[in-house]
Protein backbone atom coordinates (compact mmCIF):
# COMPACT_ATOMS: atom_id res chain seq x y z
CA UNK A 1 0.00 0.00 0.00
CA UNK A 2 1.42 3.47 -0.87
CA UNK A 3 0.37 4.80 2.64
CA UNK A 4 2.47 2.78 4.06
CA UNK A 5 5.48 3.39 2.47
CA UNK A 6 4.89 7.31 2.77
CA UNK A 7 4.84 5.87 6.61
CA UNK A 8 7.46 4.48 6.47
CA UNK A 9 9.70 6.88 4.71
CA UNK A 10 8.18 9.43 7.80
CA UNK A 11 9.11 7.29 10.94
CA UNK A 12 12.94 7.39 8.74
CA UNK A 13 12.40 10.73 8.90
CA UNK A 14 11.37 11.23 12.18
CA UNK A 15 14.12 9.28 13.49
CA UNK A 16 17.03 10.65 11.60
CA UNK A 17 15.76 13.82 12.54
CA UNK A 18 15.89 12.77 16.14
CA UNK A 19 19.50 11.07 15.69
CA UNK A 20 20.82 14.65 14.48
CA UNK A 21 19.06 16.49 17.63
CA UNK A 22 20.21 13.87 20.34
CA UNK A 23 22.68 13.05 23.13
CA UNK A 24 24.05 9.71 24.30
CA UNK A 25 22.19 8.43 26.82
CA UNK A 26 25.53 7.47 28.25
CA UNK A 27 28.10 9.74 27.50
CA UNK A 28 26.39 12.79 25.80
CA UNK A 29 27.57 12.51 22.75
CA UNK A 30 25.88 13.36 19.40
CA UNK A 31 24.04 10.57 18.53
CA UNK A 32 24.27 9.26 14.85
CA UNK A 33 24.16 5.88 12.26
CA UNK A 34 25.11 3.32 14.69
CA UNK A 35 25.73 -0.38 13.81
CA UNK A 36 25.72 -3.87 16.00
CA UNK A 37 27.49 -6.65 14.55
CA UNK A 38 27.31 -5.33 10.83
CA UNK A 39 23.81 -4.27 11.57
CA UNK A 40 21.59 -1.07 11.76
CA UNK A 41 20.42 -0.33 15.28
CA UNK A 42 17.07 1.38 14.49
CA UNK A 43 17.74 3.75 17.61
CA UNK A 44 18.75 7.35 18.43
CA UNK A 45 19.75 7.20 22.69
CA UNK A 46 23.41 5.69 22.06
CA UNK A 47 26.71 6.55 19.96
CA UNK A 48 28.55 3.97 18.29
CA UNK A 49 31.21 4.20 20.77
CA UNK A 50 28.99 3.43 24.13
CA UNK A 51 27.49 0.99 21.20
CA UNK A 52 30.03 -1.23 21.49
CA UNK A 53 31.24 -0.81 25.20
CA UNK A 54 27.83 -2.56 26.23
CA UNK A 55 28.36 -5.57 28.03
CA UNK A 56 26.92 -8.21 25.85
CA UNK A 57 26.85 -11.91 26.33
CA UNK A 58 29.46 -13.58 23.70
CA UNK A 59 26.65 -15.33 21.77
CA UNK A 60 29.54 -17.27 19.71
CA UNK A 61 31.21 -18.71 22.40
CA UNK A 62 27.30 -19.90 24.09
CA UNK A 63 26.00 -20.84 20.31
CA UNK A 64 23.47 -18.57 20.91
CA UNK A 65 21.79 -20.65 24.14
CA UNK A 66 23.05 -19.85 27.57
CA UNK A 67 21.65 -22.92 28.43
CA UNK A 68 25.10 -24.51 27.13
CA UNK A 69 26.92 -22.47 29.72
CA UNK A 70 27.24 -25.17 32.93
CA UNK A 71 26.93 -22.23 35.41
CA UNK A 72 23.94 -20.49 33.79
CA UNK A 73 22.10 -24.71 33.30
CA UNK A 74 22.58 -25.90 36.85
CA UNK A 75 21.45 -22.39 38.35
CA UNK A 76 18.13 -22.44 36.44
CA UNK A 77 16.88 -26.50 37.54
CA UNK A 78 13.09 -27.33 36.90
CA UNK A 79 13.03 -25.24 33.73
CA UNK A 80 10.76 -26.08 30.88
CA UNK A 81 12.19 -24.13 28.06
CA UNK A 82 15.06 -25.31 25.33
CA UNK A 83 17.13 -22.16 24.82
CA UNK A 84 17.92 -18.62 26.41
CA UNK A 85 18.83 -15.81 24.46
CA UNK A 86 19.81 -12.75 26.64
CA UNK A 87 21.52 -9.75 25.52
CA UNK A 88 23.50 -8.95 28.73
CA UNK A 89 24.13 -9.47 32.34
CA UNK A 90 22.30 -7.92 34.65
CA UNK A 91 24.66 -4.73 35.46
CA UNK A 92 25.21 -1.29 34.19
CA UNK A 93 23.70 0.06 31.94
CA UNK A 94 20.98 -2.14 31.47
CA UNK A 95 19.45 -2.39 35.40
CA UNK A 96 19.31 1.42 35.38
CA UNK A 97 17.48 1.34 32.08
CA UNK A 98 15.09 -1.74 32.87
CA UNK A 99 14.76 0.11 36.56
CA UNK A 100 13.89 3.74 34.67
CA UNK A 101 11.88 1.85 32.00
CA UNK A 102 9.77 -0.30 34.36
CA UNK A 103 9.31 2.72 37.31
CA UNK A 104 9.60 6.03 35.35
CA UNK A 105 7.84 4.90 31.61
CA UNK A 106 10.77 5.58 30.08
CA UNK A 107 9.26 3.43 26.54
CA UNK A 108 11.95 4.38 24.17
CA UNK A 109 13.95 2.09 25.92
CA UNK A 110 11.76 -1.00 24.27
CA UNK A 111 13.15 0.25 20.98
CA UNK A 112 16.86 0.60 22.25
CA UNK A 113 16.32 -2.77 23.89
CA UNK A 114 14.62 -4.60 20.75
CA UNK A 115 17.44 -2.92 18.25
CA UNK A 116 20.18 -4.83 20.69
CA UNK A 117 18.34 -7.82 20.55
CA UNK A 118 17.51 -8.38 16.68
CA UNK A 119 20.99 -7.24 15.69
CA UNK A 120 22.42 -10.30 18.28
CA UNK A 121 19.49 -12.33 17.48
CA UNK A 122 20.36 -12.28 13.24
CA UNK A 123 24.20 -11.91 13.99
CA UNK A 124 23.48 -15.45 15.70
CA UNK A 125 20.84 -17.37 13.46
CA UNK A 126 23.83 -16.80 10.26
CA UNK A 127 25.90 -19.52 12.30
CA UNK A 128 23.68 -21.13 13.89
CA UNK A 129 20.80 -23.96 13.10
CA UNK A 130 17.86 -22.67 14.10
CA UNK A 131 14.19 -23.74 13.56
CA UNK A 132 11.94 -21.28 11.99
CA UNK A 133 10.28 -19.01 14.72
CA UNK A 134 6.49 -19.73 14.88
CA UNK A 135 5.02 -17.03 16.65
CA UNK A 136 6.59 -14.29 19.25
CA UNK A 137 5.23 -13.53 22.97
CA UNK A 138 5.64 -11.12 25.77
CA UNK A 139 5.52 -12.64 29.38
CA UNK A 140 1.84 -11.24 30.60
CA UNK A 141 1.04 -8.91 33.27
CA UNK A 142 -2.04 -9.50 34.91
CA UNK A 143 -4.61 -7.52 34.35
CA UNK A 144 -5.24 -5.69 37.78
CA UNK A 145 -1.41 -4.67 37.76
CA UNK A 146 -1.33 -3.21 34.01
CA UNK A 147 -4.26 -1.21 34.61
CA UNK A 148 -1.95 0.44 37.76
CA UNK A 149 1.10 0.71 35.77
CA UNK A 150 -0.51 1.66 32.54
CA UNK A 151 1.74 -0.80 30.61
CA UNK A 152 3.75 -4.48 30.17
CA UNK A 153 7.86 -3.33 29.06
CA UNK A 154 8.03 -7.16 28.04
CA UNK A 155 5.49 -6.55 25.71
CA UNK A 156 6.63 -3.20 24.37
CA UNK A 157 9.98 -5.31 23.88
CA UNK A 158 7.93 -7.97 22.18
CA UNK A 159 6.44 -6.13 20.05
CA UNK A 160 9.51 -3.87 18.46
CA UNK A 161 11.75 -7.20 18.43
CA UNK A 162 9.05 -9.13 16.42
CA UNK A 163 7.95 -6.09 13.96
CA UNK A 164 11.60 -5.51 13.22
CA UNK A 165 12.54 -9.87 12.46
CA UNK A 166 8.63 -9.82 10.82
CA UNK A 167 7.98 -12.41 13.42
CA UNK A 168 4.31 -13.20 13.65
CA UNK A 169 3.51 -11.72 17.23
CA UNK A 170 0.20 -12.10 19.61
CA UNK A 171 -0.09 -10.43 22.25
CA UNK A 172 -3.32 -12.05 23.75
CA UNK A 173 -2.76 -15.70 23.29
CA UNK A 174 -0.99 -15.97 27.09
CA UNK A 175 -3.18 -14.34 29.78
CA UNK A 176 -2.47 -14.43 33.60
CA UNK A 177 -5.39 -15.37 35.56
CA UNK A 178 -3.36 -15.06 39.01
CA UNK A 179 -2.62 -11.74 40.77
CA UNK A 180 0.47 -13.67 42.20
CA UNK A 181 2.00 -11.55 44.94
CA UNK A 182 6.04 -10.38 44.32
CA UNK A 183 8.38 -12.68 43.07
CA UNK A 184 11.12 -10.54 44.71
CA UNK A 185 13.12 -12.55 47.47
CA UNK A 186 11.38 -15.80 47.22
CA UNK A 187 13.83 -19.05 46.10
CA UNK A 188 12.87 -20.93 43.60
CA UNK A 189 10.81 -23.63 44.95
CA UNK A 190 8.68 -20.88 46.93
CA UNK A 191 8.66 -19.07 42.96
CA UNK A 192 7.57 -22.46 41.36
CA UNK A 193 4.70 -22.57 44.09
CA UNK A 194 3.74 -19.06 43.99
CA UNK A 195 3.12 -19.21 39.80
CA UNK A 196 1.18 -22.25 39.69
CA UNK A 197 -1.24 -22.45 37.68
CA UNK A 198 -0.90 -18.79 36.97
CA UNK A 199 -1.36 -18.83 33.12
CA UNK A 200 -3.65 -19.62 30.70
CA UNK A 201 -4.09 -19.77 27.23
CA UNK A 202 -7.24 -17.66 25.11
CA UNK A 203 -7.38 -20.01 22.67
CA UNK A 204 -6.27 -23.41 21.00
CA UNK A 205 -2.93 -23.20 19.03
CA UNK A 206 -2.57 -23.21 15.10
CA UNK A 207 -1.15 -27.04 14.41
CA UNK A 208 1.52 -25.41 12.76
CA UNK A 209 3.51 -23.60 15.79
CA UNK A 210 6.08 -25.38 16.74
CA UNK A 211 8.51 -23.23 17.75
CA UNK A 212 7.72 -19.86 19.77
CA UNK A 213 9.61 -17.12 21.13
CA UNK A 214 8.61 -15.78 24.63
CA UNK A 215 10.16 -12.52 25.70
CA UNK A 216 10.81 -11.19 29.13
CA UNK A 217 12.98 -7.97 30.26
CA UNK A 218 14.92 -9.79 32.49
CA UNK A 219 15.39 -13.35 33.88
CA UNK A 220 16.31 -15.15 37.19
CA UNK A 221 15.35 -17.93 37.85
CA UNK A 222 12.97 -18.91 34.64
CA UNK A 223 10.44 -20.02 36.55
CA UNK A 224 7.27 -17.24 34.91
CA UNK A 225 8.51 -18.56 31.11
CA UNK A 226 8.89 -22.39 32.73
CA UNK A 227 4.95 -22.25 33.68
CA UNK A 228 4.37 -20.79 30.29
CA UNK A 229 6.52 -23.08 28.31
CA UNK A 230 4.40 -25.62 30.33
CA UNK A 231 1.15 -24.89 28.96
CA UNK A 232 2.43 -24.06 25.28
CA UNK A 233 4.20 -27.89 25.39
CA UNK A 234 0.71 -29.77 26.28
CA UNK A 235 -0.96 -27.32 23.27
CA UNK A 236 1.61 -29.02 20.71
CA UNK A 237 4.79 -26.69 20.79
CA UNK A 238 7.93 -28.54 20.53
CA UNK A 239 10.19 -26.00 21.43
CA UNK A 240 10.53 -23.01 23.18
CA UNK A 241 13.16 -20.43 23.63
CA UNK A 242 13.32 -17.68 26.04
CA UNK A 243 14.74 -14.35 25.01
CA UNK A 244 15.27 -11.78 27.19
CA UNK A 245 17.08 -8.19 27.51
CA UNK A 246 19.37 -9.35 30.95
CA UNK A 247 20.02 -12.62 32.58
CA UNK A 248 21.06 -12.48 36.93
CA UNK A 249 23.87 -14.26 37.00
CA UNK A 250 24.21 -16.94 39.66
CA UNK A 251 26.39 -16.08 42.73
CA UNK A 252 29.70 -17.87 42.84
CA UNK A 253 30.54 -19.96 45.68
Amino acid sequence: MAWQLELRKLKACCLSSLRSISCCDLCGENVNNSFLLGYSLPQALLCQNCVNDLPYFNQQLVAGNLLSWPAIYHALPNIHFEQLFALSPYIYPFNKWLAQMKYLGRFELAHLFSALLCAQWQAMVKHQALAPVDLVLPVPLHIKKWQLRGYNQAHLIAKCFAKQLTFPYDAKLVVRIKNNTSQMGKTGHQRRKNLANTFALQRKLASHIKHVLIIDDVVTTGTTVSEISKLLKQAGVETVTLVTVCLTLPKSN
